[in-house]
């Protein structure tokens, strides 16, 4: 989902490095040679920001307060309709 802030294993903080790791992966840095310019040199620090999967972008796209209502079933009870009694 969203990176943690500090790493699992020996508390560094990381959770500021990620956008900054993506911008470089982008200016054609290897991963080894990004993570060395963020000063990343543990090897549990080097696990965090390389393993990450950034799923929070996937996630917006799924609204739960925005459902569509539910829809009747064939052989289930039948759909509400207007009172009876004509009122």
């Amino acid at each position: 989902m969203i990176i943690p802030v500090r790493c699992f294993t020996c508390g560094k903080v990381i959770g500021n490095m990620w956008q900054t790791y993506l911008d470089l992966l982008q200016a054609e840095y290897s991963e080894g040679d990004a993570m060395d310019a963020l000063g990343l040199n543990r090897y549990c620090c080097r696990r965090m920001v390389m393993t990450h999967v950034d799923l929070i972008e996937k996630l917006l796209n799924y609204n739960t307060l925005e459902r569509a209502p539910p829809q009747s079933q064939a052989g289930g009870p039948p759909a509400p309709g207007p009172p009876a009694g004509g009122q």
